[in-house]
């Protein structure tokens, strides 16, 4: 009797062990991955997003967002995607500075870049984007994708989560001095989205370039306007900048260099796939036969090229159609 006595005991602390482990790890989850500000300049900041879909596990935490310290108070830009992921951006500027968050600027309306944009709404900030994005923000597609994501994204996307409009709306290029520093505001949409910006700090050097740059995966391409993408790539280079904070994967200080992943997959997606579409080749055999071994790679390859390359399939064939 005494030893099962002894074995009940046993088996009772492990199954304790067993359940704060688990306690432990269902915590570890609830937390995401990990978020720290890196220092980018001395007044800027940026966190850095995991290459990976939006999932419960990473709270939507999928892309960049960046903050620039200044004495007037802070300015964010792109709100991450989800309102617990803003939350914590929230508490790592508070470790930098105690100065309020008095502008958010959107580089464009994706959902992993907005999805945060109310915790930020409620501490007062300003929000400023471009106007061509009041249309995705009045669309049946948007609605729609906020449905999706609170049951895909739950809890961190919920019922409570919302689609936050801009207080400013800009129809054109705008130079922003708070706290005397300078935000040189540009548009370089339509490109990857009708609404895309970037916003420039010519005191520091450095170039927030939003989704216009991926670094180490695969881009986003979606239904992008990829000829305009590649043409203001290239506007990108006339800015002077030391280092440049990509909308997705790790800082940029070889500007030329690093925008060639983004350039040059685009360009292949053209050829290939506008090559297809002029001989009426179906997209099936049109994939099927492209050599991708350039790419392959990457991270998010296998999720996202094949879209990406029907959505430039179709949009050559409009292209031709013209």
């Amino acid at each position: 009797m005494r030893t099962r006595g002894m074995d009940a005991a046993r088996w009772a602390a492990r199954l304790m062990v067993a359940a704060l482990a688990l306690s432990l790890a269902a915590g570890a989850r609830a937390e995401g991955p990990a978020m720290v500000a890196q220092q980018v300049s001395p007044s800027a900041w940026y966190v850095e997003g995991v290459s990976a879909l939006g999932s419960p596990a990473n709270q939507n935490f999928i892309s960049n967002a960046a903050f620039v310290v200044t004495p007037a108070g802070v300015v964010v830009i792109d709100a991450l995607g989800s309102p617990a992921l803003a939350e914590r951006l929230l508490a790592e500027i508070r470790k930098v500075t105690p100065r309020p968050v008095t502008h958010v600027i959107v580089t464009h309306y994706h959902a992993d870049h907005i999805y945060g944009l109310q915790a930020f709404k409620a501490q007062g900030a300003r929000i400023i984007a471009h106007g061509a994005a009041r249309e995705y923000m009045n669309s049946e597609t948007a609605r729609l994708r906020l449905e999706a994501s609170r049951v895909e994204l739950a809890p961190w996307v919920n019922d409570e989560t919302r689609l936050v409009e801009a207080d400013e709306w800009l129809a054109g290029d705008k130079t922003l001095t708070i706290g005397g520093v300078e935000f040189q505001i540009r548009i370089v949409g339509p490109s990857h989205t009708p609404e895309d910006l970037v916003v420039y700090l010519p005191g520091e050097k450095v170039l927030f370039a939003g989704d216009l740059v991926f670094r180490s995966r695969i881009p986003y391409v979606g239904k992008a306007d990829s000829r305009h993408w590649i043409l203001a790539l290239e506007k990108l280079l006339t800015f002077d900048a030391g280092v440049i904070v990509p909308g997705h994967g790790p800082l940029s200080h070889e500007a030329r260099k690093d925008m060639q992943l983004t350039r040059d997959y685009l360009r292949y997606l053209r050829a290939s796939m506008g090559k297809a579409a002029a001989n009426l080749e179906p997209f099936d055999d049109a994939y099927k036969n492209t050599d991708w071994s350039e790419f392959e790679h990457l991270p998010l390859f296998r999720v996202a090229n094949r879209m990406n390359a029907y959505n430039t399939y179709l949009l050559l064939e409009q292209e031709g159609d013209k």
